[in-house]
């Protein structure tokens, strides 16, 4: 990318660290590189891993679940299928997440987002999402400063959802993404921001049962997301994956009595991208499949091109539990737990929550609990506001 973007991504920890304690991309992380308990780490390389971000607090607060808890105006970002069994006719939301700030102050990550429900069946929704770098100083070859630079990456989406039945819908969700994380030029070369259109298409089902003796809700969902177009920085550069991602996910409400109800959820992801393969000092390949496909080469070839075989695409799976309970429907207590391989990423921690709904408002509020010394999404906070108009009927 030129020593200008080297010296812009040296300057501030780097961008592409920035990825890398993410954990959604290993761009800096040599593939092959040993840890200290002798195993390997391949992390997946994408573009653009904001997309992945848990955005609102209460799906942050129940170990970044979503695929298949109950809807609320932030389901686009989880199961846009979801949208179609929302209540009330129109809400959004605001959300607000402080990113990485034991390592830098102005990290910060925006999520806005807004549904309409056109009849009984049909619902349409909106939302923004915008994440920022804060102010990056550039310097040049020989250290020279050259100016400010405030690099980030936006994606906005638009959402259709119906409903089939009582039980089951349909939703899908066209995205365009825009990274910016340097200007400038190098060797004639422009370093210039990145674009990309993505699509994502989604299920959900959900009905009332009896379990345990108890009046209770059973759901399922599956979302395909990001599905789009590949990203490159310059004419020169190879281009990249967008974080194609494969989420299915069950939950289960349990009625207690007329005030207490309790949910637990269970989500499992997985990237549909290639892996890195193996290669030897010349750059041919010893292990593993060529990564330069196409879009669809690469989300059916994600199951089968990892170069440790099917024991490391099973490492590439990762896993969220959640659990939330609501008393009297107005104050909600919640927790979760999020576990990634130590080899693709090492993302594992504890999260904690609470929500409060007043009239058409809910407060969510969500603490990750993790090693300060391990990882620096330690202490990450979320905030979300949301705003539900209930039907005059």
């Amino acid at each position: 990318m030129g020593k200008i973007f080297i010296s812009f991504m040296i300057n501030k920890i780097s961008i592409l660290t920035v990825f890398v304690l993410l954990s959604y991309t290993g761009k800096i992380k040599a593939q092959g590189f040993p840890q200290s308990d002798g195993k390997f780490n391949n992390t997946i390389q994408t573009a653009a891993p904001f997309l992945l971000i848990a955005p609102d607090a209460r799906s942050g607060a129940m170990g970044d679940v979503g695929a298949a808890t109950s809807p609320d105006a932030n389901a686009m970002h989880w199961n846009p299928a979801k949208l179609a069994f929302m209540e009330d006719p129109t809400g959004f939301a605001v959300s607000y997440t402080p990113w990485l700030r034991n390592l830098v102050p102005d990290i910060d990550l925006g999520y806005l987002s807004v549904y309409h429900r056109l009849d009984e069946r049909n619902t349409i929704g909106a939302s923004l999402r915008y994440f920022s770098y804060g102010e990056i100083q550039l310097t040049g070859p020989e250290g020279s400063e050259i100016g400010i630079y405030s690099p980030n990456e936006f994606a906005v989406d638009g959402t259709f959802a119906r409903k089939f039945g009582e039980t089951f819908s349909l939703g899908t969700a066209i995205r365009y993404v825009r990274s910016s994380l340097s200007n400038g030029q190098f060797n004639g070369q422009e370093i210039r921001p990145a674009s990309a259109l993505a699509a994502d298409v989604s299920a959900y089902y959900r009905n009332g049962t009896v379990l345990l003796g108890r009046d209770a809700e059973v759901a399922f969902g599956v979302n395909i997301s990001n599905i789009g177009t590949k990203v490159s920085y310059s004419e020169a550069a190879e281009k990249s994956f967008l974080p194609t991602n494969l989420k299915l996910g069950g939950a289960t409400t349990f009625n207690l009595d007329d005030l207490n109800t309790f949910a637990i959820a269970l989500d499992i992801n997985k990237l549909l991208v290639p892996t890195s393969p193996v290669r030897d000092d010349n750059g041919v390949i010893t292990s593993g499949k060529d990564p330069n496909r196409s879009v669809p080469a690469g989300i059916f070839g994600s199951f089968t091109d990892a170069p440790g075989g099917f024991s490391e695409e099973i490492q590439e799976i990762s896993y969220s539990l959640g659990t939330e309970y609501w008393y009297n429907r107005q104050f909600a207590l919640r927790a979760g737990y999020f576990y990634e391989s130590p080899t693709k990423g090492d993302r594992q921690y504890l999260t904690l929550g609470a929500g409060l709904k007043y009239n058409v408002f809910n407060l969510d509020f969500a603490y990750l609990v993790a090693n300060q010394q391990k990882s620096p999404l330690a202490q990450t906070l979320r905030f979300s506001l949301i705003f539900n108009f209930e039907n005059k009927k």
